[in-house]
């Protein structure tokens, strides 16, 4: 039995999240601790896992600040080395009212780029079942041979490998190099999680299915699990095909975090279930666990330090199984329809959401709604606590085809 369930190798840095504007103007920035393979590791120690990180931090006091906040969460940081020269990485972090975020990035250089192969302890990938990395420790000549080092060990010696690109395109002089290195990646991993903007990114395709589907010829990762934001997430493994919706949560403040924290619920998922013969039951299973908990991350500033614990998840599922489903084809055909039906389901204390094949728009929304084919039948799905479900649907009669 291994000694660690996941290792993960790669950048651990602070994220300065833009707090508030003091009297005279100037903006106000929290330190937190972050860097997408340790926000990996934290949520997984938050379900029960032995997690140890390898990586670099400046001989700083920032650095020593996130060594103590790495440990403090229970990952084994015997892998963590110092740089005597080069300062801990910094980030900036915007967040837009909608909980989107850009980033400025302080790293010409920062420390975590300055792992070299020297650095890479074996011993403790060897001591772990799965292996975890990203593209960032990619970035430059040194780093990119340690974490080559770290992946042909981890393959030589029968690892589960996991990658997940983390694209940040500020950080790459040349967006081809960067294509190049997620491409090895995908080429060497087991498990693949990816965003919708990097599946278009890496083959130019703007549909998500078709995306992942050419992904899997090119590269043949066993498990891919693409996320789309708060339209959910799908999961492709073998010719079973699995998408689940998100968790729209109306107070999101800092979506940092969210796809690592995605990212851990499957690995916890493949430690407990291993990778062979996985259901369509079983990935269903593994994709609302990993929604949920996701879209909670996003009610939070900052990842690593905020991870959710199970029982959060598990209740906001429990919540969502407790509300009464029901899903009808509607007809809006006019803008003035739009208007009305539109105006009908505001007041209503209910979750409104109309689908297509390809995207689900919030029913409340009247830009949302007109951005949806209005020539052709619409499919709402109607979510509501209680027996409700009567009085909602004699609202919007009128819409409905029978």
């Amino acid at each position: 039995m291994c000694k660690y369930d996941v290792a993960a190798l790669g950048e651990l840095l602070i994220d300065f999240a833009k707090k508030e504007v003091n009297v005279t103007g100037d903006l106000m920035f929290a330190a937190n601790p972050g860097g997408a393979p340790c926000n990996v590791l934290a949520m997984l120690q938050k379900l029960g896992r032995k997690t140890a990180f390898i990586g670099k931090v400046g001989n700083d006091f920032l650095g020593e600040f996130l060594a103590k906040t790495v440990e403090d969460q229970g990952i084994d940081i015997s892998g963590l080395s110092r740089d005597n020269k080069v300062p801990t990485t910094l980030a900036f972090v915007n967040n837009t009212p909608d909980g989107d975020r850009s980033f400025s990035f302080y790293r010409n250089p920062g420390a975590d780029m300055m792992l070299s192969k020297d650095d890479v302890d074996l011993s403790i990938i060897g001591n772990a079942t799965i292996f975890h990395f990203g593209t960032l420790s990619m970035t430059d000549d040194s780093v990119e041979q340690a974490t080559k080092l770290a992946v042909d060990y981890a393959k030589k010696n029968g690892k589960i490998i996991s990658f997940d690109p983390n694209l940040r395109e500020p950080l790459w002089d040349d967006l081809e190099r960067a294509k190049e290195k997620m491409e090895y990646g995908m080429s060497v991993c087991d498990i693949l999680k990816i965003s919708d903007n990097e599946i278009e990114f890496v083959t130019g395709q703007s549909d998500i299915e078709t995306g992942i589907k050419i992904i899997k010829e090119r590269y043949s990762p066993k498990l891919i699990c693409a996320t789309m934001g708060k339209d959910g997430s799908i999961a492709l493994y073998g010719d079973i095909e699995v998408k689940e919706d998100g968790f729209v949560q109306e107070n999101t403040v800092d979506t940092t975090g969210a796809g690592d924290t995605f990212m851990a619920c499957v690995l916890n998922y493949v430690c407990e279930n291993g990778l062979d013969n996985l259901t369509k039951n079983q990935l269903t299973q593994m994709l609302v666990f990993a929604n949920a908990a996701a879209s909670i991350i996003t009610t939070r500033v900052g990842a690593l330090k905020s991870m959710p614990e199970r029982t959060e998840i598990e209740s906001l599922i429990s919540g969502r199984n407790a509300k009464n489903t029901y899903e009808v084809q509607i007809n809006l055909g006019t803008i003035d329809k739009v208007k009305r039906f539109v105006a009908a389901i505001a007041p209503l204390s209910a979750d409104f959401a109309i689908k297509n094949d390809k995207y689900v728009v919030d029913a409340k929304s009247i830009m949302g709604v007109f951005s949806m084919d209005l020539s052709r039948p619409l499919k709402l799905q109607i979510d509501t606590e209680g027996d409700r479900m009567d009085d909602i649907l004699k609202e919007i009669e009128e819409f409905m085809i029978q």
